[in-house]
Parts: C-alpha cells; sequence; structure tokens
C-alpha cells in the first residue's frame, strides 16, 4: 500500500519512504512530528537520522501526501492528506488535538470571503482552548 502511495505521488519508493508513511498510516495519534517519527523509528531499531525523517516529510508535503500544521508552540505536526477538509481543537496546556467539521463555519467563512471579494485558495481555523482532562484537573 505504501510503496503505491509513494508512486502515486511521483516519488522513488526507498526504505525511509515506505518506513515513514507506514508509521503516519499506523499511529493512533493523527498529528506526529518530525522527532515523533524519529522516536518510533528508534524504536522499531530502524537506523534513520532525523534529518532524513525531516527530508522526507518535507517531500511527502510538496507531494500532497500529508499536511504540515503549525499548532501555538511552534512544532510544526504533520497528518497524513485525507483529502477532506476539517478544523482543529487544541488545548493550550496538553497539547491534545481535536479534529472537527462544521458546514455552517465553512458557509460562513465562504460567504465572508466572497464579501470581502476574495477567492478562497485555502484555508485553517485552529481553536486553542483548554480539553475536558485539563479542566478536570485545574
Amino acid at each position: 500500500m505504501e510503496n503505491q502511495q509513494i508512486k502515486r505521488a511521483g516519488l522513488k519508493v526507498t526504505a525511509p519512504r515506505v518506513k515513514i508513511l507506514g508509521i503516519l498510516e499506523k499511529s493512533r495519534k493523527r498529528h506526529l512530528s518530525a522527532e515523533d517519527v524519529y522516536k518510533q523509528l528508534l524504536s522499531q531499531d530502524e537506523e534513520v537520522g532525523l534529518a532524513t525523517v525531516y527530508r522526507v516529510l518535507t517531500q511527502f508535503e510538496s507531494a500532497g501526501l500529508v499536511c504540515r500544521r503549525n499548532f501555538e508552540g511552534g512544532q510544526s505536526v504533520f497528518e497524513l492528506n485525507s483529502g477532506d477538509h476539517h478544523d482543529h481543537l487544541v488545548c493550550v496546556k496538553c497539547g491534545k488535538v481535536v479534529e472537527f467539521v462544521d458546514s455552517l463555519i465553512e458557509e460562513r467563512q465562504s460567504q465572508i470571503a466572497e464579501d470581502k471579494g476574495f477567492r478562497i485558495q485555502d484555508h485553517s481555523l485552529v481553536i486553542y482552548g483548554v480539553c475536558p482532562g485539563c479542566q478536570s484537573q485545574d
């Protein structure tokens, strides 16, 4: 499966690419930093350097296989590009990320862009707050 996705993206199939894509596909956590991927490779006794992980993730992003997100805190995280648009809620205490889709928000954003004469090419909505788990610890 990974080999076909890599080929369809116009990239040469290499061992690091296959391993990194496999980690992204199998992870229970949908948003992984390059360091998260690197740590998983280390735990699997794979000899792939951190620089290679960054390079492969950037190649995957350029090819449209993954999306890079820059949430508050500065660290980039990567998620597989599922082709469907969604927005994010991010906990400012623990970093938990929750994805959501809301048709009313999408309609309103489109209307605002139209009212201002903009043609939307892409957009991102991130709402920062405190998740229920962290609220219960206050």
